[in-house]
């Protein structure tokens, strides 16, 4: 019983990670074009229980350089007509936001296996 409140546990965790990281990655579409924004980004972290949970760990800025844009009349330019645009890439950040889905689909549906599981273990018992 305790290996199926595991694999819940795990299925759990992996589906709020995978929220989280979603979340990131709309923030991130919806800043793609804000000067001066940076891509973030939050890594996973396995905890240490042994039954294959995960946890988001701090969130960070991602390091790439900021794109240069020429257009000296944007308000943001400096005396050289350039600006810094942000350093999200909408095609690494739509496949991020479909991978994120389809590990939460598949956390939700390893979740819902191991409560039928548990449910007809339960009814088993009963008899």
């Amino acid at each position: 019983m305790s290996d199926l409140l595991n694999t819940m546990a795990s299925s759990v965790s992996g589906m709020s990670a995978q929220s989280a990281r979603l979340r990131l990655a709309s923030e991130n579409i919806a800043n793609a074009d804000t000067p001066g924004y940076r891509r973030k980004l939050v890594p996973f972290e396995q905890i240490v229980s042994g039954t294959g949970a995960v946890r988001t760990g701090d969130v960070h800025l991602d390091s790439t350089s900021l794109e240069r844009v020429y257009e000296p009349s944007h308000p943001m330019a400096g005396e050289d007509g350039y600006y810094e645009s942000s350093n999200v890439n909408l095609m690494i950040e739509i496949a991020d936001a479909r991978e994120a889905q389809r590990s939460y689909e598949a956390n939700l549906r390893m979740f819902d296996q191991a409560r039928q599981m548990t449910s007809s273990l339960l009814e088993l018992l009963r008899r």
